[in-house]
């Protein structure tokens, strides 16, 4: 039996025939579950490679590390190839391309984004804020867009809530109270998240969609391995990221309707982080991005213990159902069993629910859609052997490949270019030399005015003391020739008129 059946099929496994997956029908989604133990990773490991035979790029989250095996071509036990031979089935070592993502750039290429690209809803969730503190959220957004900041990395989101706060009654008169306490509750929350490595999220450059939908020179597509080992321990950063990226493909992407073969086909591990304590407006989002990027030609599979995980929603909107072996120790556990097994379109060979318990290591009930979209009635599955390697890749292994990845060298490095911070900080620096300077010249000012004073103060004493000239009787050269001059001719005309006054007495005696 060949690796895939035909050219429009991948091979699950065997039951009571050949079970398969059409890829014209693999945009429509499908969840991978069942309880630990029970061989959820193999099956992916399986799939993921035999998506990318077909030329359909993949993305899966590695959470325990084991799954990069698949990056290295298989050394078949003896079990595996007796599992093989009882399904007529060839095995061929064989390994697809693989490149490596690590959000903190230990065990891959570092993927990041922006905070404007991340948006408030996303990031309100990752902080965990409340209603108040997301409307602020939403404000600080606002007003970076309206007066040119671009919001590139955690210390830019920083100063604007800092410009906010410093700007509260402005902005809170056009757009609604800002308190300083609520910009201050989102700060703390920012430093822990920063604290827990998220700062190495965002920033640039940013992730490059196309990367994830690589094929290689063979045609084969690349599988994308995101290292979520130490991602998975801060859960609200590894669903708010595969999240965001679901929503960005959908953005990004053009419609396809149902195209030939997924454009790329994305497994969520762990989903369940996705949905826990999730508000109802998120909700809403995750169900309409699930409902809507198939169009897009985007398959999501999610990979969780139980489908009850999953809200109701969403597990409506998923064709493909992989179940492995459930527990049913609790009244809980036994609710979720009864779901899954009512979950399948029925077999009257077996009894699904008693089915669901009895199951193997490596067994599965399998239901896939049909060329009509219909599901296909549940068969019991035996999940073919991986071609590739089971088990993680030693680190050496893992450092050669991603050396020769096509990507090399494109994110390594961190781009920190002018944005809000800087902005920001360029005009506050500028608000404080205008300062400074106006400070400067009230200085001057005040210092000249105080030397003027001084300088009146000091001519007025100098006016006060100073000794007034004193009055002289000597007479100058002129002033004595001028008084003996009028004195002179006083003299003369008095004798004169003497004269005169006794001529004329003598002359009337006579």
């Amino acid at each position: 039996m060949p690796l895939s059946i035909g050219e429009n099929e991948i091979l699950v496994g065997l039951g009571e025939g050949p079970v398969t997956q059409r890829l014209d029908r693999s945009n429509r989604h499908g969840v991978v579950a069942g309880a630990t133990g029970t061989g959820k990773t193999v099956t992916l490991q399986v799939m993921a490679q035999a998506f990318s035979d077909a030329g359909v790029p993949v993305f899966a989250a590695d959470v325990k590390g084991d799954l990069s095996g698949v990056a290295m071509p298989g050394t078949p036990n003896e079990k595996m190839m007796a599992r093989a031979a009882s399904m007529d089935l060839a095995l061929s070592p064989s390994a697809p391309p693989v490149m490596f993502w690590d959000l903190f750039g230990q065990k891959g290429h570092p993927i990041r984004t922006t905070i404007s690209e991340m948006g408030p809803l996303l990031l309100s969730r990752l902080l965990e804020l409340n209603d108040v503190q997301e409307g602020v959220m939403n404000i600080v957004f606002h007003v970076a867009d309206q007066d040119g900041l671009l919001l590139l990395d955690l210390k830019d989101l920083q100063a604007c809530l800092k410009y906010v706060a410093d700007h509260a009654d402005e902005i809170g008169t056009q757009y609604g109270n800002v308190s300083a306490a609520t910009v201050g509750a989102i700060q703390r929350k920012l430093l822990t998240l920063q604290t827990q490595g998220a700062e190495h999220f965002f920033g640039e450059p940013a992730l490059d969609l196309t990367d994830l939908m690589r094929t290689d020179v063979a045609g084969r597509g690349y599988v994308n391995l995101l290292a979520a080992d130490r991602l998975i321990q801060s859960p609200k950063l590894y669903s708010t990221f595969l999240l965001w990226l679901l929503s960005e493909l959908f953005e990004v992407l053009p419609e396809v309707g149902d195209p030939e073969k997924p454009k790329l086909v994305f497994f969520f591990d762990e989903a369940h982080l996705l949905f826990n304590d999730a508000p109802k407006p998120l909700l809403e989002k995750i169900e309409q991005v699930v409902r809507l990027i198939r169009s897009k030609g985007v398959g999501v599979y999610f990979v969780t213990q139980n489908p009850a995980d999953i809200p109701d929603a969403v597990l409506g909107q998923l064709g493909a159902r992989v179940q492995h072996a459930l527990r049913a120790y609790t009244p809980a556990d036994q609710k979720g069993l009864k779901a899954a097994a009512q979950s399948f379109r029925v077999n009257p060979a077996f009894d699904t629910a008693e089915t669901i318990q009895a199951l193997g290591v490596g067994e599965a009930l399998v239901s896939t859609l049909d060329e009509k979209g219909a599901p296909r009635v549940v068969q019991k599955t035996l999940i073919r052997p991986p071609a590739s390697r089971l088990g993680p890749l030693t680190p050496p292994e893992r450092a050669a490949l991603q050396a020769q990845s096509p990507v090399a060298g494109v994110y390594d490095a961190v781009q920190d270019r002018e944005s809000a911070y800087e902005i920001l900080q360029g005009r506050a620096q500028q608000a404080q030399r205008q300062a400074d300077a106006d400070r400067a010249q009230a200085e001057e000012d005040k210092r000249e005015a105080a030397e003027a004073k001084v300088r009146q103060r000091e001519e007025a004493r100098e006016a006060r003391q100073a000794p007034r000239p004193r009055a002289s009787n000597r007479q100058s050269v002129t002033e004595a020739f001028a008084v003996t001059l009028v004195r002179t001719v006083a003299s003369t005309a008095g004798r004169e008129l003497m004269r005169g006054l006794l001529g004329g007495l003598t002359r009337r005696r006579r």
